[in-house]
């Protein structure tokens, strides 16, 4: 019987899965499968696909399913997997959450008190936490016999500088958990792991990794570990995103409190939902759908993302003293040709040398052999490094 562990990534109507196999002959997780339930609660479809490296041994599966809420799903992704593959067993779940506050700086087994701690820091990730808490709810009940493991965005910054750390505010708020946390940290350690394979040396050099989705931020590197993020008290911060606003003057939400009438709830609605590049634009929150715009306001809208990473990026190599390499990653990093030679070119005076042949093919590097400072395109694979934590944490036990 094959021992797996399921890799799950949940979203408000979405939730990413990915099975992985223990071998006693491999010291990591192998991929078998992975694929995602979309529209749960509405027009739901199911989409599963085998590994890369097994090919010819599964089909692709796509089909409309019935899942009015996350536990549906789960349960249909559980019964769908049992009764395809033969000899499944499950030893653990792993998670995907958000915020891990102060007390989670790594992985953890989930139990009553875990959840416990993990339902109070929902104020700080309302978009997320939610729903990996659901999850986890949900499977306790279907399948209370599976071990689970919560492995967290913001793990993989918690050894940032203190300076990085702390905001200019009364220690008395630090105190209460108000502090620079930084997100993405999934993504940004997949990239961190992988990064030998294509940077060789330079990998443990000065890197400024941009996370580039419908969630935006931007990491430096020094030796694989995190040394500043655009992200900080909660995933707001930051960059524009795809409905989120990033960054701006806090005196702006006063004044909308207090001259504009507006309630909190109004503003954070305003600000996750209806802000990033869908405010600015007027018409979508999806990149692909502003390029492919005539709109001026769509244009603008993807000038102020490319200016306002461009000036990250110099940001972050400035915290590093100096940069050797920059990788996209993430949904607009990987596909995007036209974003990438733009920020590539906003970062030319720091030494990046865009090799514009090579940026249509993908990559995976993307600058010129004689560039300073390298570009690389590297996809990111946040399921296998929640199966590796979930399978390190399970097995020593």
């Amino acid at each position: 019987m094959a021992e797996m562990i399921l890799a799950l990534n949940v979203g408000s109507s979405s939730i990413k899965f990915a099975v992985f196999a223990m071998h006693e002959t491999e010291s990591l997780p192998s991929q078998h499968c992975r694929g995602e339930i979309e529209g749960i609660g509405g027009q739901t479809h199911f989409f599963m696909r085998p590994a890369a490296e097994q090919p010819g041994k599964h089909k692709a599966v796509r089909k409309t399913i019935s899942a009015g809420n996350h536990a549906e799903a789960l349960q249909y992704i559980l019964n769908w997997l049992e009764e395809n593959e033969s000899g499944l067993q499950f030893i653990a779940v792993g998670h995907r959450v958000v915020h891990g506050g102060i007390h989670f700086r790594q992985p953890v087994k989930v139990d009553a008190a875990v959840m416990q701690e993990m339902e109070m820091l929902t104020p700080l990730a309302p978009l997320h936490q939610p729903h990996a808490l659901r999850a986890i709810k949900a499977l306790i009940s279907l399948r209370p016999e599976i071990p689970q493991v919560a492995c967290f965005d913001t793990g993989f910054h918690t050894n940032m500088p203190r300076v990085e750390q702390i905001f200019a505010l009364p220690r008395v708020l630090e105190m209460k958990g108000i502090r620079h946390y930084g997100f993405h940290g999934l993504s940004y350690e997949s990239i961190a792991f992988q990064a030998p394979e294509y940077l060789g040396d330079a990998a443990e050099g000065r890197v400024v990794v941009a996370h580039l989705g419908h969630g935006v931020s931007l990491c430096a590197m020094k030796k694989r570990k995190s040394i500043a993020t655009s992200m900080s008290f909660t995933p707001l911060d930051g960059l524009p995103m795809g409905t989120r606003c990033g960054s701006i003057d806090p005196a702006i939400v006063l004044y909308l409190l207090r001259e504009e009438g507006m309630t909190p709830d109004e503003i954070s609605d305003l600000l996750n939902h209806q802000s990033g590049l869908l405010g600015m634009s007027g018409i979508s929150g999806d990149m692909s759908t502003l390029l492919a715009s005539q709109c001026a306001e769509g244009a603008e809208a993807i000038d102020v993302f490319v200016y306002r990473v461009g000036r990250e990026i110099a940001s972050l190599a400035a915290a590093m003293g100096g940069l050797d390499a920059l990788v996209f990653t993430a949904g607009i990093g990987e596909r995007s040709i036209a974003i990438r030679a733009r920020i590539c070119h906003a970062a030319a005076w720091l030494g990046v040398m865009l090799d514009d042949a090579a940026n249509h093919a993908g990559g995976p590097r993307i600058s010129m052999e004689r560039s300073p400072v390298s570009a690389w395109v590297i996809p990111t694979d946040e399921e296998q490094v929640i199966a590796r934590h979930a399978a390190a944490l399970i097995l020593k036990q």
